[in-house]
């Protein structure tokens, strides 16, 4: 690691409120990625009869404990509940709901208030709130990670190839980039995801092709200061060629100014798919998602825990986001060193 590295993570852990925030978003990204241990209707781990299983990654049949069926077990069934006990003992999640399975033993209407059993309610199809929260908080992050990094790689490389040859392909680029700049990113997209099938796939990809954009900018600016530096006139006298100019000696120097700006894609990626899910126009029906269960408390507004569910998840988590993004930003300002 190189000493100027080295010193702007030791300005960004000085930061305490943005290191801070690092350490909780990690904390709550790794819980959303251990899902299935946290919130699942299946078991982590059954003994039976001198035998181990581990259903929660596993499909076992229901004879496999002694029962008559050859499909799946259905763990929560009484009678799989007693043939497991007979002979063994069962050890359950934290949350024994999935974000699919609905709570069999209400004796409300839903949506369901908070209880014991399930903390942050039910939302109408008797669904536990808190693991819909925490499948969906996976989607949505492992969704902006991916569209977040997909849309840098693009824009980096179109920007540095506009600001390193400027001319008529720069002129061309930010022509296109107007024109395309100018388009309503959300309508486009809301219009093209109607002509499909719901996929996360082509959201994805959809909505790449509207955000890529988003750095080209930045690393154009970048790269039109840096080509006319001493180092890279020398580079081109020695006969080095312009790929080994742009990515191994240009582009590490303008990396600074678009590191900094990925937690805030981030952050706009996220706030994105939740408004097209809120609309009816993201994720497939029935994926646990944020904006679905927005939608679902606009649907409800007799229910207010499922928007309050929804709008501190949202509100921490961009919180957090935003404030990492602040101390990123601060460490890599070379104003700043």
């Amino acid at each position: 690691m190189s000493p100027l590295m080295r010193a702007r993570i030791d300005k960004f852990k000085a930061n305490k409120l943005g290191f801070s925030c690092l350490i909780i978003f990690l904390a709550i990204f790794i819980c959303s990625l251990c899902a299935e241990f946290i919130a699942n209707d299946k078991p982590l781990l059954v003994k039976y009869d001198q035998s181990y299983y581990v259903p929660v990654l596993k499909e076992y049949p229901e004879t496999t404990f002694g029962g008559v069926f050859e499909t799946e077990a259905e763990y929560k069934d009484p009678a799989v509940i007693q043939l497991i006990e007979e002979k063994g003992w069962a050890i359950w999640p934290f949350i024994e709901f999935s974000y699919q399975s609905p709570n069999l033993d209400l004796a409300v209407p839903v949506p369901s208030a908070p209880t014991s059993q399930n903390w942050l309610g039910t939302d109408d199809q008797g669904r536990d709130v808190l693991a819909r929260i925490l499948y969906g908080l996976r989607l949505s992050l492992l969704f902006g990670f991916a569209l977040t990094f997909a849309s840098a790689f693009f824009g980096i490389i179109v920007g540095a190839i506009q600001g390193y040859y400027g001319g008529w392909i720069d002129l061309l680029g930010q022509r296109i980039l107007e024109v395309w700049g100018g388009l309503p990113m959300l309508f486009m997209v809301m219009i093209l995801v109607s002509m499909f099938s719901p996929s996360i796939y082509w959201l994805f990809l959809i909505m790449l092709i509207f955000g890529w954009p988003t750095l080209v900018g930045l690393v154009r600016a970048e790269f039109l200061r840096a080509r006319n530096f001493d180092y890279v006139r020398a580079a081109r006298s020695l006969g080095v060629n312009d790929r080994t100019i742009i990515f191994r000696h240009i582009l590490p120097n303008a990396m600074s100014s678009s590191l900094s700006q990925l937690p805030l894609m981030l952050t706009a990626n996220i706030t994105a798919l939740t408004a097209l899910d809120f609309l009816g126009y993201g994720l497939p029906p029935g994926t646990a998602s944020l904006g679905e269960l927005l939608l679902q408390a606009k649907n409800n507004l007799n229910a207010p825990w499922l928007a309050l569910s929804g709008f501190f998840t949202l509100a921490i988590v961009l919180s957090l986001l935003i404030y990492i993004g602040e101390a990123t930003r601060d460490a890599f300002d070379p104003r700043r060193q």
